[in-house]
C-alpha cells in the first residue's frame, strides 16, 4: 500500500521509503526525456492529463512566411483569436521561420493555440505592427511617407515603416499593386493599408510536434499531488517533482523555477518523513 523502492530493468532493486519521481516530460527526447514517467505513475493509479505541447513554434497556412524567415520583429502586438474570439493578447517580441511563427511571444501563446486547435476550433494569430499608433496617427503617419516619396513606387515608399522583406507581402494582403506610384494611392487604398498594418492576420495550422516544444503540457494531474511535499495523495512515500507533473508557465524561467521548486519541496519532505 505505499512505497517500498525501485527495480530496474536489469533487475536491480533498491529499498527505499521514500521515491521521488524526476524523470521530466515528453518533449526534447533526444535528453532521455521520453515520457516514461507518465506510464509508471499510471500504474500507480495516477491519472494523467493529456499531454500537449507548449512554449513550441507555431505552423501558418500562409506560404508567404518563407520569403521573411528570419526576419525578427520588436514591439509587436500579437493576439491570439479561436472561433473568431479573442483568447489571448501578448506585446513583445517575435520572428517569422520557414513554416510559421516563433519568438517569445509566440512561444507563450503556443500553450493557449494547442489546445485550441485540439478543440477543433478555427486559430488565427492577428499582428498589429504598429501598436503604438492610433489609426489617426498611423494614418497621418503614412501620409507623411508618402509626401517624401511621392514619385516613387508604393513598394519602395515604405521603406521607413517597413523591414524590406515584409513590404511586398503586406501590400499583397492589402491587396496593393506594389508597382503603383505613390501619388496614385487613393484615401482607400491608404486605410486598407492602415487596417493591414494592424491587422496582419495569419492562419494557425497546427503547432510544431511535441518533441520540439520546450516544455510539455499535461501530465500527472497536480489533484492528486499535496501541494506543499509533492506526495503522492495515493501512494504513500511516491513524489513528483518537474515536468511530469501538469505544470507549464511562460518563457522566462518560470518552468526551471517550478521543477527547482517541486523538487526542492519533494526532496525536503521526503527526507523529513523518512526521519
Amino acid at each position: 500500500g505505499r512505497v517500498a523502492g525501485v527495480r530496474t530493468k536489469s533487475g536491480a532493486h533498491y529499498k527505499a521509503d521514500a521515491v521521488i519521481l524526476a524523470v521530466g516530460g515528453a518533449s526534447y527526447p533526444g535528453t532521455g526525456s521520453t515520457g516514461d514517467g507518465y506510464e509508471m505513475a499510471k500504474k500507480l493509479g495516477h491519472t494523467v492529463v493529456p499531454l500537449r505541447p507548449s512554449l513550441v513554434p507555431l505552423e501558418t497556412e500562409e506560404e508567404w512566411v518563407k520569403d521573411v524567415q528570419g526576419l525578427s520583429l520588436r514591439n509587436v502586438r500579437a493576439t491570439l483569436l479561436a472561433g473568431g474570439e479573442k483568447v489571448q493578447e501578448m506585446f513583445g517580441e517575435m520572428m517569422f521561420t520557414h513554416f510559421g511563427v516563433t519568438g517569445p511571444i509566440i512561444l507563450s501563446m503556443s500553450r493557449r493555440a494547442a489546445k485550441c486547435l485540439a478543440e477543433g476550433k478555427f486559430v488565427e494569430l492577428e499582428l498589429n505592427l504598429k501598436p503604438a499608433l492610433t489609426p489617426e496617427k498611423l494614418d497621418a503617419r503614412i501620409q507623411r511617407d508618402f509626401e517624401q516619396h511621392i514619385r516613387k513606387s508604393l513598394k519602395n515608399g515604405l521603406l521607413d515603416l517597413l523591414p524590406h522583406k515584409l513590404i511586398e507581402p503586406v501590400l499583397d494582403c492589402a491587396y496593393l499593386d506594389p508597382e503603383k506610384p505613390v501619388h496614385q494611392v487613393t484615401a482607400e487604398e491608404r486605410h486598407r493599408l492602415a487596417e493591414t498594418l494592424q491587422h496582419l492576420t495569419l492562419t494557425i495550422a497546427k503547432t510544431r510536434p511535441l518533441a520540439e516544444a520546450i516544455v510539455t503540457a499535461g501530465g500527472v494531474s497536480v489533484r492528486e499531488i499535496n501541494p506543499k511535499t509533492m506526495e503522492s495523495k495515493l501512494v504513500p512515500g511516491f513524489y513528483f517533482a518537474g515536468e511530469v507533473v501538469d505544470v507549464d508557465a511562460y518563457t522566462g524561467g518560470y518552468n526551471l523555477q517550478a521543477a527547482f521548486s517541486m523538487g526542492n519541496a519533494a526532496g525536503c519532505w521526503s527526507v523529513w518523513n523518512d526521519d
